[in-house]
C-alpha cells in the first residue's frame, strides 16, 4: 500500500468566499500554503498528496510550476477533493460546470482519484428524494471523472445526508460510484469503521484514515481507532492502492503528519 497526506492541514477546512454568491466558484479551499504543505509532506516521508480542488485551481495557468513542485519533492498527486449540494435541480448544472472544469485540471495534473463530497442537509430537513437526487448525481460524476480518467469515489461526511451508517446503506444502494471510506468521519456520525470497509470492500478503490477520539479528529495512534483491524481488513480483501492521511487541522501541520507517519511505520507497517 502506498501513504500519502491532505494538504487540508495547512490552513484547514474552509471554502472559497466567492462561491456564496457565484456556484460555479464553490470549490473546496484551504487557506494555507500549498507550497509549504508538499515540502512538510515530503519531509515527513509520504509518497503523494491529496488537495482541495480551490487549492487546485490556484494554479489555473501554471500549471506546470504545479508538476514541478510535485517532482522536485519526489511526491505523486494521489487526487482532488471536490464536492457540492448535488439534490437541488436548480443548481445542479453549475455545480457540474465547475466539477467538470476541476476534472479536467486534476486529470492535466497526473491526478488518480477525484473524491466527492456533499448531499446537503435543507433548512427542513432531510426529505426522501434527496437520497435519489444524490445517488444520480453521483453516478453523473463518476462518469465525467471517468472520462478524464479518473476513478471517482465518494465520501461520507459529518454535516451531510450522509453521516450516520443507515445513511450511507441507503445512499450506496442508489449508486454505482466508489466508496472511499474516512474511517474517522464514519465513527462520529456513528458507524464502525471495519465494519464499512468489510461490507463494501468491492467498492473500496481508495481510502481515508484519521484518528478519532474525546469528539475529536488526531493524528494516527492518538485516538481510539482500530487501524490494525482496517488494514486487515483490507488486506483480506487484496487492496494496495493509497491510503490518506487527512486531518482538518493540527496546531503544528508538520507534525502532524509526522506523528502520523510514525506511527504506520512502527504500528502498522511493521506488522505487516
Amino acid at each position: 500500500m502506498k501513504w500519502g497526506y491532505q494538504t487540508n492541514t495547512w490552513g484547514g477546512v474552509v471554502g472559497h468566499p466567492a462561491g456564496v454568491t457565484s456556484v460555479k466558484d464553490l470549490y473546496y479551499l484551504a487557506n494555507g500554503s500549498t507550497e509549504q504543505a508538499i515540502k512538510d509532506i515530503a519531509a515527513a516521508g509520504y509518497q503523494g498528496i491529496e488537495l482541495f480542488d480551490g487549492n487546485l485551481m490556484q494554479y489555473e495557468g501554471r500549471l506546470d510550476e504545479f508538476r514541478q513542485l510535485l517532482d522536485d519533492h519526489g511526491l505523486s498527486l494521489i487526487g482532488v477533493y471536490t464536492g457540492a449540494n448535488f439534490i437541488y435541480g436548480d443548481i445542479l448544472e453549475e455545480e457540474f460546470a465547475k466539477i467538470g472544469k476541476v476534472a479536467e485540471m486534476a486529470a492535466a495534473a497526473g491526478a488518480e482519484h477525484l473524491v466527492f463530497g456533499g448531499g446537503a442537509v435543507r433548512a427542513d430537513g432531510i426529505r426522501d428524494e434527496d437520497y435519489t437526487m444524490l445517488g444520480q448525481a453521483l453516478d453523473r460524476a463518476a462518469e465525467l471523472a471517468d472520462r478524464n480518467g479518473l476513478i471517482a469515489s465518494y465520501h461520507p461526511h459529518l454535516g451531510t445526508c450522509v453521516e450516520r451508517p443507515d445513511q450511507l446503506e441507503r445512499l450506496m444502494k442508489l449508486t454505482a460510484i466508489h466508496l472511499c471510506p474516512d474511517t474517522a468521519h464514519i465513527e462520529a456520525g456513528g458507524g464502525d469503521p471495519v465494519a464499512v470497509i468489510r461490507a463494501y470492500a468491492d467498492r473500496i478503490k481508495y481510502v481515508h484514515f484519521k484518528d478519532y477520539g474525546s469528539g475529536a479528529f488526531l493524528p494516527l495512534g492518538e485516538g481510539q481507532q482500530r487501524f490494525d483491524t482496517m488494514m486487515a481488513a483490507l488486506r483480506e480483501s487484496d487492496y494496495n492502492g493509497w491510503i490518506t492521511v487527512e486531518l482538518d487541522s493540527h496546531e503544528d501541520p508538520f507534525q502532524g503528519a509526522a506523528i502520523s507517519k510514525r506511527y504506520i511505520d512502527e504500528q502498522l507497517m511493521k506488522k505487516a
